[in-house]
């Protein structure tokens, strides 16, 4: 009964805050066509100056815009969540703001994923199955990674193993509001975010109203998910179910 009603009460407090966040900084919403248009630009500028030998180089390049993209949009999410306000400087500072813990994490990533690919291919016929398996294993348990980024000082592998505990902690309270979340932008978009560190929904330079009007509410929906997302995280972080039963008003 009392996990009921912090359930209650938590995600009570959090949509009292992500709203009133929310329409405070609506602006964040255009981001998704400003990192967009940056991405393919930059992208294509990268594969067609670094081809052959050089694609090393163009893969390299890559991994550092994604991190750089990446971390101004957690370092705009950190002004909404912390100071409820955004602003221009925020985000011409935010793409080195966490720049290289973001990348740090991309190279653990792509560390893992190699060994996974052998261990892939020992298991023969069922490694595509094992692969599946392990990949939705790793998108629960390190789900809270956006938020620990930009919320805590911790170094990149400090980070996913800050994400897995706070996981352990409070997996009811951040699964259940997600989900719901998840099955809205599903709905909407047709398809299921699987990238802990998304920044957008990737627009398909639909310039009919109708293509237009539908971007904009998926990205009102994604820029919501994302804000409530900060503030569950915050909450939750810094407190204890016991606290919290006892201490309500402090949410209010």
């Amino acid at each position: 009964m009392d996990l009921i009603k912090d359930l209650f009460f938590v995600n009570g407090a959090v949509i009292k805050k992500s709203s009133k966040s929310f329409f405070k900084n609506w602006m964040i919403i255009f981001t998704g066509f400003v990192y967009t248009i940056i991405s393919t630009v930059a992208f294509t500028l990268i594969n067609t100056l670094f081809q052959g030998i050089l694609n090393i180089i163009a893969g390299l390049l890559t991994a550092i815009l994604v991190s750089s993209l990446v971390s101004n949009y957690l370092n705009l999410l950190y002004g909404v969540i912390k100071y409820d306000k955004i602003s221009i400087q925020d985000f011409k500072e935010g793409f080195k703001q966490y720049i290289w813990k973001i990348y740090g994490i991309y190279f653990i990533i792509w560390i893992v994923s190699y060994l996974l690919e052998g261990i892939g291919g020992i298991a023969g016929s069922n490694g595509g199955a094992l692969m599946n398996i392990i990949t939705i294993g790793a998108f629960i348990i390190f789900n809270p990674l956006p938020e620990v980024i930009y919320q805590k000082d911790r170094s990149s592998l400090e980070s996913l193993t800050y994400s897995a505990g706070f996981m352990a902690e409070n997996w009811i309270n951040w699964i259940i509001p997600n989900l719901i979340f998840s099955y809205v932008l599903y709905k909407l978009t047709g398809g299921i975010i699987l990238d802990l560190l998304t920044t957008h929904i990737a627009f398909n330079f639909d310039f009919s109203l109708f293509g237009i009007g539908k971007y904009l509410v998926e990205q009102i929906v994604f820029s919501f998910t994302m804000i409530y997302r900060g503030h569950l995280f915050d909450i939750l972080n810094t407190s204890t179910r016991r606290k919290r039963l006892y201490m309500r008003k402090y949410y209010d």
